[in-house]
């Protein structure tokens, strides 16, 4: 594959859940020979570690000292040819995308401190620019000053239709209603929570894929993308 040599920037993709926000940021930053850094993972690997050990994360001391106990990392699978998440050296990639995780994460993530730990290692890994960071709040609360912030968005159907396809095979028994109130459940919070809501960053640019291919999206991206790597 060619890679598209710009010189190193901050790439930003929020918006809704299941817009395919993870796969096209992967394939920017694989195109531009950028680092990848998955946010969502981060949290849904801190939610499993709750949920693992049993933390009432409504009561502060508890979130606190859990906090303390985890040590999160992105390492490169050499099979697979991208980075997965690990949660205190275990690689938890594929379980932190089960539905019970899923389920709880928005809830985990509207907590002060959860984001207030994540935040700084987001930060922190983006220190040398060369990233494409996706999430939530990363245009308007992380990377502020990125010089490319992308808002996906999609229409709400195809995005159930999407989710339910990939919940399918490791869970027969779910349903699309399932699916959809889940993602009714993950909008609402991430939109009304206190801490960094989800929204649109004044000067961000806004990509409904709802009818584009995978393609044709990432060659909008990479278009945005030589634009603001050349103004700056």
């Amino acid at each position: 594959m060619t890679i598209d040599t710009i010189k190193p920037i901050i790439i930003t993709i929020d918006g809704w859940s299941s817009c395919g926000k993870s796969t096209m940021a992967r394939e920017l930053a694989s195109r531009l020979g950028f680092v990848y850094i998955d946010s969502g993972a981060m949290y849904r690997a801190i939610t499993l570690h709750f949920i693992r050990h049993h933390i009432d994360w409504t009561a502060p001391q508890q979130v606190s000292a859990a906090l303390k106990e985890i040590e999160l990392s992105f390492r490169f699978n050499t099979d697979l040819g991208r980075a997965q998440m690990h949660l205190n050296g275990e690689n938890v990639e594929y379980l932190i995308r089960d539905l019970s995780v899923a389920e709880r994460v928005s809830e985990v993530a509207a907590i002060a401190s959860v984001r207030e730990f994540a935040v700084a290692q987001q930060r922190r890994m983006g220190q040398h620019r060369g990233i494409v960071m996706d999430g939530r709040d990363i245009g308007t609360v992380v990377f502020p000053d990125a010089e490319l912030k992308i808002f996906m968005t999609a229409d709400n159907d195809i995005r159930v239709a999407r989710r339910f396809l990939e919940l399918r095979d490791k869970n027969p028994d779910i349903t699309e209603a399932d699916v959809r109130s889940n993602l009714e459940t993950r909008d609402y919070i991430d939109s009304h929570r206190e801490v960094s809501p989800l929204r649109q960053a004044e000067d961000a640019v806004v990509l409904d894929n709802s009818d584009l291919t995978p393609q044709q999206q990432l060659d909008i991206a990479l278009a945005w993308a030589r634009e603001r790597a050349t103004d700056k």
